[in-house]
């Protein structure tokens, strides 16, 4: 199947985007050659930074392979950002559905029309303290079974230096480096034809963000920690620790509140 024509809107988007990134990162780029020539694909992303989807979208922009990211289906129906949203063909994702599969359906049709469906599949940016990859969502493993198409792992690295996880302000200075680096496929086909499980699927979402992280590793220059961070087990071991404070550690706090209420009267 040909390449898409890009379009107006991307075109657009790039005359736009493209200037500031070039003035704001340097780029280390490499793996360009595993992103398919032809027919549909997905790419599976490490997401640590606001800005990375910029920087990830020029990288494949260049590729001639522009990629349709998912998002909110709000966004799609605010004014100009929604007109480009649409325009550049982008997903909109569902989030009230209550079929897990049905949500990514318009993701499926992009993939299997020969569309580029760029996924990250941690659903958010990473609360590792240390940026790697956390525990992911298993929407990128369902439409790669269901459509079994090539999914393309590509780890990047530097917009967090430029705008670090959920920081308000961007240190510009000195110039950062977006690092890119996309896999080749990851090997799926021993979960195809298979009934698609909650474990199937938690093991092909596994399998696809080992490759990511192995990429990240590569990279960064040093290893990721054997475990994945779990923010789901995070707050589950944070409300055990504060259930297991003891009744002398929580009575300073009753008792500033019975002295504030004794100044009160």
């Amino acid at each position: 199947m040909p390449r898409r024509r890009i379009g107006f809107w991307y075109r657009l988007a790039a005359v736009i985007c493209k200037p500031p990134l070039m003035v704001l990162i340097k780029r280390d780029w490499r793996g360009m050659e595993n992103i398919p020539a032809d027919g549909g694909f997905i790419t599976a992303v490490n997401h640590n930074s606001h800005v990375d989807p910029f920087a990830y979208a020029h990288y494949q922009y260049n590729t001639g392979r522009v990629p349709r990211f998912l998002a909110k289906s709000g966004l799609f129906k605010k004014g100009f950002v929604g007109a480009a949203m649409r325009g550049t063909g982008q997903i909109p994702v569902y989030r009230e559905s209550t079929d897990a599969l049905s949500a990514f359906r318009a993701a499926i049709e992009a993939v299997e029309r020969g569309e580029c469906v760029a996924f990250y599949p941690e659903g958010t940016l990473t609360r590792d303290p240390d940026g790697w990859p956390m525990t992911a969502k298993t929407g990128a493993a369902r439409v790669a079974l269901q459509t079994k198409c090539p999914v393309i792992p590509v780890a990047q690295w530097g917009c967090n230096e430029l705008l670090p996880p959920y920081a308000k302000k961007p240190n510009l200075l000195p110039r950062k480096t977006h690092r890119v680096l996309a896999g080749p496929p990851v090997d799926l086909s021993r979960f195809y034809d298979r009934e698609m499980t909650a474990e199937l699927l938690k093991e092909a979402t596994e399998v696809i963000m080992a490759a990511v992280t192995g990429h990240l590793e590569e990279i960064r220059g040093e290893k990721a920690p054997r475990t994945p961070y779990d923010p789901r087990r995070e707050r589950i071991e944070q409300r055990r620790r504060t259930q297991s404070q003891s009744p002398s550690q929580k009575a300073p706090a009753r008792t500033r509140g019975t002295q504030a209420e004794g100044q009160s009267t």
